[in-house]
């Protein structure tokens, strides 16, 4: 069947996937199901359930990085509300919530449906360049800042953004993530993180995904598409965390994706606190 699934073309597949999920549509709105929640054919982020995985988040959030109701928070990469919809009932009308991405649509959609709700959410689009989600985009990653004062947050985090980015842009984003947190202000990032025991697991085959091809500072699963699936070495992402300015509070909160036995989420955590640049 994993064959028949590679000779389908990418066009198909997501026809057929739009389809499907158009249909499953019509029966949510018949059973009126929940409007603050999208409809599952604008969904273009991770394959997991997309209540359960906000809800799961929102716990890490909370636990790991002792965010609190009042708090300034920037979610990097916000999609289209995975974890801004949680967040609508833990932030309280003092705290903020601020987002962007560069996907249009679901910027679009969060704002008619959830910013109309909340007035302390608010969401930007930014027109970034990603040749699969907007290759039209003027802006290279490398080359953005993003568009709040300095020491502004309490909390800044990213799912599943540094998994789809190359290391030049990722530099630039964290020193800008740097910028914008308040001093001792917590961070929480996900990552692929290559390391001994990540090694093994792809070596002996039992990997959901193989970083087998080398770029310059990272690995990929795809030559052709590198920014699909990207790893970093462990240590040097704890040395370009400190060189930004990024504390890290271990100990790093491993995945499932190398299929290792013990994991708190799919992809890598890491969580960690502003210092500043020595």
């Amino acid at each position: 069947m994993s064959y028949l699934r590679r000779m389908i073309p990418g066009s198909i597949k997501k026809s057929l996937r739009n389809m499907y999920y158009s249909l499953i549509d019509i029966l949510d709105r018949l059973m009126k199901r929940d409007s603050l929640i999208p409809p599952r054919a604008m969904i273009f982020v991770g394959d997991g359930d997309f209540e359960k995985t906000g809800q799961q988040f929102l716990q890490h959030f909370v636990e790991l990085a002792d965010l609190r109701p009042d708090d300034r928070v920037l979610d990097v990469g916000c999609g289209i509300g995975r974890m801004a919809i949680p967040l609508t009932g833990y932030l309280s009308p003092r705290g903020e919530y601020w987002g962007f991405d560069i996907v249009k649509m679901g910027i679009h959609w969060c704002q008619r449906h959830i910013s109309t709700k909340f007035r302390n959410f608010h969401f930007l689009h930014v027109d970034i360049y990603n040749r699969t989600y907007n290759p039209s985009g003027k802006i290279q990653a490398r080359d953005f800042k993003f568009p709040y004062e300095p020491n502004y947050f309490d909390f800044v985090f990213l799912t599943s953004v540094f998994t789809h980015m190359l290391p030049a842009d990722m530099e630039n984003y964290l020193l800008e993530i740097s910028r914008v947190l308040k001093l001792e202000g917590k961070y929480l990032i996900t990552f692929f993180l290559l390391n001994e025991e990540s090694e093994r697991l792809m070596r002996a085959g039992q990997s959901s995904l193989d970083f087998r091809y080398k770029l310059n500072g990272c690995r990929t699963i795809d030559l052709n598409n590198p920014e699909a699936a990207i790893a970093y070495d462990e240590g040097e992402i704890k040395d370009m965390f400190k060189r930004s300015g990024l504390g890290l509070l271990e100990p790093v909160r491993y995945g499932a994706w190398c299929k290792r036995d013990n994991f708190l989420s799919y992809q890598d955590i890491i969580i960690g606190k502003k210092q500043g640049i020595s």
